[in-house]
């Protein structure tokens, strides 16, 4: 009987010509790929120019999705992410104009340097797959995934995600500095690289709706529910943070763990998959009871060592 790697090798060509772009950040664009794979919403936070707007073009190039992308700014409104009605005048009647926001993938490039007002706009969207617009429900395309970008909090001219908001997002992950090979290789060949417009995109939607499929019924042990309980248990009662993760949260775990075991080519999740893509899960919903800010990578990953695999 062939293996999920032999049966799904696009998986892993997805992977290869990723790293061709993103150069030195394979664990990144596999959990950015685990994240799509299990129908959530991505954020990318880090410094600019690292290559978070890069990341989230060539997973939606690389899907075979169509996609949009919107440059958040300050003085953008929500009619510029939904779209807007026009009367016209020979039907005698309005129309409506969607905007950006109706596509399969949607690049929301730094987020955060919108107003709350804006980034609410997204709410609706994220979670129920259709806006309201005057009184009546458009539903968006199936499917249907935002891409992120943000700045740290600590830059200036960004306003922070709201806590519903962060919510909304499954995963969030930072890229982080190239290694010394991988920004040798930029500075070598001047900054010039693969271009997401370049790659090979032959992937179809009716493949990923298959592979989508096939990550849901990755086999979960009860064994290894019990460790995930025990996780988010112990993230409720643990002195460092203000509260602990939701069920929302915990579904969305194991979600992630199906997929990453799946990239992987094994058919069942094992706890070294729930440690790999837990601090992507956690950090931003977890917030540190002594100073208020949102946890680390280091304190999940603390977390987690505290913690014996039944």
């Amino acid at each position: 009987m062939p293996s999920l790697r032999e049966k799904f090798p696009v998986i892993h060509d997805i992977i290869a010509e990723a790293n061709k772009i993103i150069l030195g950040k394979d664990a990144q664009i596999r959990l950015a790929l685990a994240c799509l794979l299990a129908r959530g919403h991505l954020l990318i936070e880090d410094l600019p120019g690292i290559g978070k707007t890069t990341l989230a073009h060539t997973l939606a190039r690389l899907l075979g999705l169509r996609f949009s992308r919107i440059q958040f700014t300050s003085d953008m409104l929500p009619a510029d992410i939904i779209g807007i009605s026009i009367f016209e005048r020979e039907r005698g009647d309005f129309r409506f104009l969607p905007g950006a926001l109706f596509t399969q993938v949607l690049l929301a490039d730094e987020i955060n340097s919108a107003t709350p007002k804006t980034q609410s706009a997204l709410l609706e969207a994220m979670e129920e797959k259709h806006v309201t617009v005057e009184g009546r429900t458009r539903p968006l395309p199936d499917p249907f995934f935002v891409i992120a970008t943000q700045n740290p909090s600590t830059q200036i001219g960004t306003f922070p995600l709201p806590e519903s908001q962060l919510d909304r997002f499954l995963m969030r992950i930072e890229i982080g500095y190239p290694d010394r090979e991988a920004e040798r290789t930029l500075l070598e060949n001047g900054g010039r690289r693969a271009h997401p417009d370049e790659i090979n995109a032959d992937f179809s939607l009716l493949q990923l709706e298959k592979i989508q499929r096939s990550v849901s019924k990755v086999h979960v042990a009860p064994a290894l529910l019990d460790y995930v309980q025990n996780l988010v248990d112990l993230t409720r009662n643990h002195t460092s943070f203000m509260y602990g993760l939701s069920p929302r949260a915990a579904l969305g775990l194991l979600a992630v763990a199906r997929a990453w075991a799946f990239i992987a080519g094994r058919e069942m999740v094992l706890p070294e998959d729930v440690q790999a893509v837990f601090p992507s899960i956690a950090a931003h919903r977890l917030r540190l009871t002594n100073s208020g800010e949102y946890a680390r990578q280091d304190d999940i990953g603390t977390l987690i060592r505290s913690l014996p695999v039944v």
